[in-house]
């Protein structure tokens, strides 16, 4: 194994998000009942997601955005001015939400530093992810931030290209099967698996992961031991 550059997710994996959007969505949920069951405006909001990401992308702006135009559709353009002042400080509130590092994050980013190029590569907004980066105080450990758009294999083929190696010379970690982890398998390189305890549905997947350059670790503090054995 020739292993040069280590590339981190954020959301989830270095620090704490999805929970800020299922708290955000309760709240919206709340907000909507007098027009459908709470069940039922959550799937009507995750289908407007979805809808829109070619769009908006992701991140709580596009978030925001969605949860206004769900809110229209199911109450039949009947929402009040106030009540989308309501969901606008839903969004902005998850905007100002602190930067809860994962437990671990910090030291195990110290430890591999010097040794490999570190590189964060995540998703999302651009504005708000480097709000993020700049609270988390981990700045200064990455060789190269790259904030995508999307993380299909194309992408996943762009960085590594920009990155000037080859794609077995390139290891991702993240808690997303589908998105930080399948992608660089079929491109040749190596993932280790984080999980976190939640997960956005549309992050699954429907299938068991068995490859020879694929790992899983319960927690992030495992992963120096992988890569230390991988070396030998």
């Amino acid at each position: 194994m020739a292993i040069k550059v280590i590339a981190f997710d954020a959301d989830d994996t270095l620090w704490v998000n999805e929970p800020f959007f299922r708290e955000a969505e309760e709240k919206f949920a709340e907000l909507l009942e007098d027009f459908m069951p709470r069940h039922s405006s959550l799937k009507e909001l995750y289908r407007t997601e979805i809808e829109n990401l070619h769009m908006y992308g992701y991140g709580i702006k596009g978030f925001m955005l969605s949860m206004i135009e769900t809110a229209m559709r199911i109450s039949d353009q009947k929402i009040s001015m106030e009540m989308v002042e309501k969901i606008l400080q839903i969004g902005r509130e998850m905007l100002e939400k602190p930067v809860d590092l994962i437990p671990g994050v910090a030291e195990v980013l110290k430890e591999l530093n010097g040794d490999y190029r570190i590189v964060l590569a995540t998703k999302g907004d651009l504005l708000d992810q480097e709000r993020k980066l700049k609270k988390s105080g981990l700045e200064r450990h990455f060789h190269h931030i790259e904030i995508m758009s999307d993380k299909k294999e194309s992408d996943f083929k762009k960085l590594i290209k920009h990155l000037d190696i080859k794609a077995d010379e390139f290891m991702m970690l993240g808690n997303s099967l589908k998105s930080d982890i399948l992608p660089v398998l079929d491109l040749g390189g190596f993932a280790i698996h984080i999980p976190f305890h939640i997960t956005w549905e549309h992050e699954t997947i429907a299938h068991e992961v068995s490859h020879k350059q694929f790992f899983q670790v319960a927690h992030i503090s495992e992963v120096v031991r992988i890569i230390r054995e991988l070396e030998n």
